[in-house]
């Protein structure tokens, strides 16, 4: 497997990045490193948090964890700084904001979430509700059993007493 310099990688990733946002094949032709190996150093970036989309779509079609890496790599600028990042990225401003929005929408939605702990304590509740309830089902038969039965022998010793 050949070796490919920093400055080779970086312009590799930058080319699947925004602005460019080039698709992986279009990559590989344009720089001679192999799609597989292209696909790793994205998923690198990725795991370091960096948006690298490398799929050609529009910013706003992209996966939810490159959005979420732009929103992360902005968190801390400035209004000047981040307009100069969006012109240098090919986003907007408003992009950003409605990306952190959602973000922050979805973080407000899992904290409603029910723990895991909470959500076994309500399993073990369900199954001994059920094991109650099969357990009364069991009694009620057995009690219209021997409600039948009494019945018939009741209806029996009429019978013997009217002959």
């Amino acid at each position: 497997m050949p070796r490919y310099s920093k400055e080779k990688k970086e312009h590799a990733l930058s080319l699947m990045s925004a602005p460019h946002n080039l698709v992986v094949a279009e990559v590989a032709k344009r720089t001679g490193v192999t799609e597989p190996t292209l696909y790793a150093w994205r998923n690198q970036a990725r795991g370091a948090g960096r948006a690298v989309p490398g799929d050609g779509s529009n910013p706003e079609d992209w996966k939810p964890e490159d959005k979420f890496a732009v929103v992360v790599e902005t968190l801390g600028l400035a209004q000047a700084e981040l307009g100069e990042y969006c012109r240098k990225k090919g986003l907007h401003v408003e992009q950003i904001a409605r990306w952190r929005g959602a973000c922050l929408q979805a973080n407000a939605a899992g904290a409603e979430r029910v723990s895991p702990a909470a959500l076994a304590e309500e399993r073990k509740r369900s199954r001994e509700l059920e094991k109650e309830l099969r357990r009364k089902e069991r009694a009620l038969a057995e009690a219209a059993a021997l409600l039948i039965l009494s019945r018939k022998l009741e209806a029996f010793q009429n019978r013997d007493e009217d002959a």
